[in-house]
């Protein structure tokens, strides 16, 4: 029995009448992200990806990929702290991450150990940026102790500065703070979760 109160012709015409209004509205979007591309007033570019470990925020400036950041790091928040750090000026604008979209799910495919892209590292500075600079060195499939990074940077008694150098890292996945364990093995933190550590290592280990 159909429950629905519009006959089966009317339901196609409201679904095609939808998929009109969507498709309408992506081109005026295209629209307002090339125009404000144009202007100079699109400063700050996101998208979102779906990936094995949940949606990821992918955002960029002209200088490059600025952030990545997981669900459970809350989106909105993630934007508004971009907008307040960097510029108010920011647009989901796919199109700008495209290259980081598609490297990234190259990743998560098996087919990319190492990430391509130019980034932008203005979110962090110091020692923390110091720290997130050297975790790719930290190669695909193995892992490293916090004070094994910690003499790696060249200050082996900075283990803590360490520790929060890689919570606090923009670019999770691209600069590899996963990849960090404590001395005995286990995971420590991690911005993604738990979870997100874990299955990124064994998705690694398994793949080497």
């Amino acid at each position: 029995m159909n429950d629905s109160i519009f006959g089966e012709p009317e339901a196609s015409a409201l679904l095609a009448a939808a998929s009109v209004e969507t498709g309408l509205l992506e081109r005026l979007h295209a629209r307002l992200e090339e125009a404000a591309g144009h202007d100079g007033l699109l400063d700050v570019a996101y998208r979102t990806i779906d990936t094995p470990v949940g949606a990821l925020l992918l955002a960029a400036t002209e200088v490059g990929l600025v952030r990545v950041a997981y669900e459970s790091e809350d989106h909105d928040r993630v934007l508004d702290a971009l907008a307040a750090r960097l510029s108010p000026r920011v647009l989901r604008a796919p199109r700008r991450l495209d290259e980081a979209a598609r490297e990234i799910e190259e990743y998560f495919g098996g087919a990319r150990r190492t990430f391509d892209l130019r980034l932008d590292l203005s979110l962090s500075s110091g020692f923390r940026r110091l720290v997130q600079g050297h975790l790719p060195e930290v190669g695909y499939g193995h892992t490293r102790s916090y004070a094994q990074v910690a003499q790696l940077v060249g200050n082996p008694k900075a283990v803590r500065a360490v520790g929060s150098a890689c919570a606090t890292n923009p670019l999770p996945i691209v600069l590899p703070c996963h990849r960090v364990v404590r001395s005995d093995g286990s995971l420590g933190g991690y911005a993604g979760g738990l979870a997100a550590k874990t299955a990124l290592l064994r998705m690694e280990a398994l793949a080497a």
